[in-house]
């Protein structure tokens, strides 16, 4: 009997040869004891595990779920299959799949952990890749895209402060549609030369990652650190082919969470299928925008116009309101367009779109609907004076003279105005009254 007991009595080393970890755990969940796989599935020795307190090791997200399954182990409940997340020594995040148990005998939760963190990432990668083809095929605008992409991130990295920098190169203007940070407001727009990060990022096409360890050769790079100071920082180019669109960044102003090469690896390739979709997306909302507004004067056109009317429409009958519709067309531009040619009309026409729509509000839409014919919509108004009103500073700004290429060209406007529900109750006899007030004032004029 004394020779079969005789391989168990080193029991404990063989434990050592496993690649799963062996923890055995107090109440209180301080480790007891630790095999030496845990060392390599966590990065600590076992010394400097005993003692610890497993809380202490698990990613904020999951402690209070852990600490729940742990209760419930103490409580005579098995686990076979729980996962959770684990910050490992050197700061990635890992992912352990847990089978524990508790030992009523000994007062200890005895658990198996087994690492499973390359099979998350895979599942993970593929599901995000997956999650941002959909979005970028059911977005119809970056605004409604970005927050899509920065959910999926999260599921990737740790993400709390994250933002997008997409830089025009026509322009040489860096901006942030999108920026969410627990310290710093969203950024102005900036030339690339500005010397930050995420300009460096962009202007050098690759990624940057800083540590709390790179501090030293961060300052002598970066002087000047705009908004406030993180612990850590991580950028990657968003590429599209050979171009570079911009950057995506996360950072952590906390000690607990430390962004790795691995991470910046995988950030890289998330961000070059975020690059695509941002494209996609960029060229859908230039299609929908081409389709919608006059190439000349980007304004809107007929169609566009005549679909927001049709919504004002149909937002006043079910809560009444008053709206107004002016009909603008331009006296003297044939003798403009006949003496100095079509380029120099083109150029009063831009001019002309640019003194309307610096005379209406935001929510209000200005088009041109032919030539020299532009029709505006005041979304809503309290009384008919207010139309008279906006005709008037249209009036006061279409007076000033058109200065180009030395001239000073003269235009004036003839105006026509139509008040819902006073002149028409529907878009065609809205736009017919406010058609024959433009040519009726156009006839006192002449």
């Amino acid at each position: 009997m004394s020779n079969m007991n005789e391989p168990y009595k080193n029991f404990i080393d063989f434990m050592d040869l496993l690649l799963d970890a062996i923890c055995v755990v107090n109440p209180q969940g301080r480790f007891l004891f630790v095999s030496a796989a845990c060392e390599r599935i966590f990065g600590y020795t076992p010394q400097e595990m005993l003692g610890l307190n497993v809380l202490d090791l698990v990613h904020p997200d999951d402690k209070a779920t852990t600490a729940n399954v742990a209760e419930s182990i103490n409580a005579g409940a098995e686990s076979h299959a729980f996962e959770n997340r684990y910050i490992h020594k050197d700061g990635r995040v890992i992912n352990i799949r847990w089978s524990a148990r508790w030992s009523e005998q000994d007062q200890v939760r005895i658990a198996v952990a087994h690492d499973i963190t390359e099979r998350k990432r895979a599942e993970t990668m593929q599901q995000a890749l997956y999650a941002i083809s959909e979005a970028a095929h059911s977005v119809e605008d970056l605004t409604s895209l970005f927050p899509r992409i920065h959910h999926i991130i999260s599921k990737l990295l740790p993400a709390s402060n994250f933002f997008v920098a997409l830089y025009n190169r026509q322009t040489d203007e860096l901006r942030f549609p999108y920026f969410v940070d627990e310290y710093d407001d969203v950024p102005e727009p900036r030339p690339l030369d500005s010397g930050t990060l995420s300009a460096e990022v962009i202007r050098s096409g690759e990624p940057l990652l800083i540590t709390a360890e790179s501090d030293a050769e961060l300052n002598k790079r970066f002087p000047e650190i705009v908004g406030a100071s993180s612990l850590g920082w991580l950028g990657v180019p968003l590429k599209a082919g050979k171009v570079c669109l911009g950057a995506l960044v996360v950072q952590t102003y906390t000690g607990d969470i430390r962004y790795t090469e691995q991470d910046r690896e995988l950030f890289q390739f998330i961000s070059n299928q975020v690059a695509s979709a941002i494209s996609r997306t960029q060229m859908h909302e230039r299609l929908i925008h081409a389709a919608g507004h006059d190439p000349l004067t980007a304004l809107a056109n007929r169609g566009l116009f005549e679909d927001r009317l049709q919504r004002v429409l149909a937002r006043v009958r079910r809560n009444p309101a008053r709206f107004a519709i002016l009909y603008i067309d331009l006296d003297k531009f044939k003798e403009v367009n006949d003496l100095h040619g079509h380029f120099t009309g083109d150029r009063v026409l831009k001019e002309v779109a640019a003194r309307l729509k610096s005379c209406v509000r935001e929510s209000d839409t200005v088009a041109r609907i032919g030539g020299d014919e532009f029709v505006l919509l005041l979304n809503q108004i309290i009384k008919s004076s207010d139309a008279q009103n906006v005709a008037e500073k249209i009036r006061v700004a279409l007076d000033l003279p058109i200065k180009h290429k030395g001239n000073h060209l003269l235009i004036t406007p003839s105006i026509g105005i139509a008040i819902y529900p006073d002149h028409g109750s529907n878009i065609e006899s809205l736009l017919h009254y406010a058609d024959k007030a433009m040519y009726s004032g156009k006839r006192n004029t002449l």
